[in-house]
């Protein structure tokens, strides 16, 4: 990735109107970990940070609270597209009453004395909000890796965070020097074994099964692929490959 693709804290800040202080808070807490930091311990973004920035401000509008943000978006299975829909129509439902209330000023200002509460209802807006969260918090909110990734991360300082990751780069850059060689080869199984151990150490269970599905969404997910790729070109791809050979000898 090109440096000028990377924004600084400030041009994040006034791109998206999130004050600085928030963005390093959702850093401190491991919400929205900055692409890159530099030499100085200036925190760089990225497009993907961008993306993922986004979705944590669509699902605080339907009033998750951040740490069931974070176990959500971690999950390889977050259907990004479904969210999208589904909070598009609770959009959609709140722009609507907003326009009954403008119409009805509009009403008012012109001497009509007939009293109108219809357009104050929240009830379908409420009904679609609580249906989404419903049916989010049936998915992640139950879910044994929910529950103990939240329950670990909740208590997890800057520091803690700062091991985390360079644990992670370590692993990252290793995987990285072996790209094009056979994925079965010991020395990337041994690292694969070593990132299913760190996701377990600090997270949840990483089960053969849910490293599978990690596997796919670092080439499924556009943001993944490129935070990924950054350690060497084509390494979600390797990684993808190693994490399959690594289950199909686990499962």
């Amino acid at each position: 990735m090109l440096k000028e693709d990377l924004k600084t804290v400030n041009e994040v800040s006034k791109i998206t109107g999130i004050s600085v202080r928030t963005l390093h808070y959702y850093d401190e807490i491991g919400l929205l970990l900055p692409a890159e930091l530099t030499e100085s311990g200036y925190r760089l973004y990225d497009k993907g940070n961008l993306l993922k920035l986004e979705q944590i401000l669509f699902l605080k509008e339907m009033g998750f609270e951040l740490k069931q943000i974070k176990v959500i978006l971690e999950d390889p299975h977050y259907d990004m597209q479904k969210a999208l829909r589904k909070q598009r129509e609770i959009l959609r439902l709140k722009s609507e009453r907003l326009h009954a209330i403008m119409a009805l000023i509009d009403e008012k200002l012109e001497g009509d004395e007939y009293m109108n509460f219809k357009a104050f209802d929240m009830k379908e807006i409420e009904r679609a909000q609580e249906e989404f969260k419903e049916e989010v918090e049936e998915r992640w909110g139950q879910t044994d890796a929910y529950k103990e990734s939240a329950r670990r991360t909740s208590g997890y300082k800057k520091e803690d965070w700062q091991n985390i990751m360079a644990s992670m780069n370590d692993i990252f850059k290793a995987l990285a020097c072996h790209i094009g060689e056979d994925v079965s080869c010991k020395e990337v199984q041994d690292l694969i074994e070593a990132w299913r151990a760190h996701i377990t150490k600090y997270f949840y269970e990483c089960t053969p099964e849910i490293l599978s599905g990690l596997g796919d969404m670092y080439v499924m997910d556009e943001r993944f692929t490129n935070n990924i790729n950054q350690y060497g070109e084509g390494l979600a791809q390797f990684m993808d490959d190693a994490i399959k050979y690594y289950c199909l000898n686990r499962l």
